[in-house]
């Protein structure tokens, strides 16, 4: 999952790479038309998550997930031999369309093999391929430049056509290698898959799928207060983070660095975003505490805000990338653990998580408008927003805790009451109450 989430970001986020290389004037673009052609992959990004996320248990992730990644490795590698604006803008409208369910589907496939209390690190572990994907993409797209010419192709072409040519070949392999479920997974024993199954069902109730496909589990989700704050938090941190991993090559390349210079320039950021990344997420499940990380990785994000604002030098400036990057990166792995955690049963919690990412990629839209050529390379305004939007961040993060710290209060406090309408010789209320109140069960306590 690691490695398709890396070729995942890698082949959305290229284009950065790709404008550093000459792409925007090779098809006679100018910066308007990039942001369209930017824009153009989200909408159909979004649109697909929670589609894909509600049928990802019919079709099987052994199967679903291999056949969009080979798909899309096809249109990334089609991508390099578009000759004009309008077939860019074709190539991205499908690359969107086939990514889309990556992201959510990854993060709900893992919630069917790990417990609460290790997801975070899980997430991170694939998440953070974001962070080195971006420093690959540097690596690659200045070792790639030297083939401008190559096959008659320029080196934006070639940045292209290499990277999905390596997604298809992946995407082949990756058949044999997914395993639909714990107890498909060929690589444990038959003692090893019961071991796995048994502290599933010991973590949470809904192992075993009790619930089947309703309406009614979708809007239950999207009516749960935590994930209406949840997803507000999503959609001002996908801003910020959209906005480096599409930008940051120009914002360096804008400091008055040369294009090699600015490819390799990249890559720092990046690498410690991958090592912030881990880090929270390992504290976060260490200390079973979203919270917490949570601010701390915000505050990482804001002080690399505050000093971009503040700083007279292009060093300083490139410094606080370093900050930037690791504080944004480092909150997604813990945000999508923490939205995950709190929601149950299985359909409410991919509705869930769909739309947690549609709101990450909603962000993701507005990033595209926000980083104008004429406005580098301080982008003063899109930065004061960047600022705002971590600490409005910070703020949504302390309510959503003391929200949920009430409503486990709440549970203890009036479980008989709960629990009354189900009554049927249980102690629990029975499979009914677990299927019909998910995550609002009194035995269910929300992680913090």
């Amino acid at each position: 999952m690691t490695m398709f989430y890396l070729l995942s970001f890698l082949d959305r986020a290229n284009i950065g790479n790709a404008r550093v290389a000459g792409l925007e004037k090779g098809l006679h673009m100018t910066d308007r038309q990039y942001s369209i052609a930017v824009t153009t992959t989200y909408v159909p990004y979004i649109l697909s998550e929670l589609p894909s996320n509600l049928v990802l248990r019919k079709v099987g992730p052994n199967i679903l997930m291999p056949t969009i990644l080979t798909i899309w490795g096809i249109i990334v590698t089609l991508q390099g031999f578009v000759t004009s604006y309008k077939g860019l803008i074709a190539a991205r409208f499908f690359l969107g369309l086939v990514e889309g369910p990556m992201f959510p589907g990854i993060v709900l496939y893992l919630s069917q093999f790990y417990t609460r209390e290790e997801l975070s690190l899980r997430i991170a572990y694939f998440f953070s391929s974001a962070s080195l994907s971006g420093a690959f993409s540097g690596l690659l797209a200045a070792a790639i430049g030297k083939m401008q010419g190559v096959g008659g192709k320029p080196a934006w072409a070639w940045i292209f056509i290499l990277e999905g040519l390596f997604s298809f070949l992946v995407g082949l392999i990756a058949f044999f290698l997914v395993p639909a479920t714990p107890r498909d997974a060929k690589f444990l024993t038959e003692e090893e898959k019961e071991i796995v199954i048994q502290r599933l069902e010991k973590d949470r109730p809904f192992v075993n799928p009790l619930d089947t496909f309703s309406f009614r589990e979708v809007f239950a989700s999207a009516a749960s207060p935590h994930v209406i704050l949840i997803f507000i938090i999503y959609f001002l941190g996908g801003t910020n983070l959209y906005g480096l991993a599409l930008f940051l090559p120009s914002i360096v390349s804008q400091l008055g660095f040369s294009t090699t210079h600015t490819q390799l320039l990249s890559v720092g950021p990046f690498a410690a975003g991958f090592a912030v990344t881990i880090l929270g997420a390992y504290f976060s499940d260490r200390y079973k505490q979203r919270t917490i990380p949570l601010l701390v990785c915000l505050l990482i994000a804001t002080a690399g805000y505050a000093l971009y604002l503040g700083s007279h030098s292009k060093h300083t400036s490139y410094g606080s990338l370093f900050l930037m990057v690791s504080g944004i990166y480092g909150t997604t792995p813990i945000i999508a653990a923490w939205l995950s955690n709190n929601s149950e049963p299985y359909y409410r919690r991919a509705t869930s998580i769909a739309l947690g990412f549609v709101a990450t990629n909603s962000g993701g839209i507005l990033s595209t408008w926000r980083y104008p050529t004429k406005e580098g390379p301080a982008f003063r305004k899109t930065n004061i927003m960047n600022l705002t939007f971590s600490l409005v961040m910070m703020l949504l993060t302390i309510i959503n805790s003391g929200m949920l710290h009430y409503a486990n209060k709440r549970k203890e406090a009036k479980r008989e009451e709960i629990l009354a309408p189900y009554a049927d010789g249980e102690k629990d209320g029975g499979t009914r109450a677990w299927v019909e109140l998910g995550d609002r069960h009194p035995d269910f306590r929300y992680v913090l």
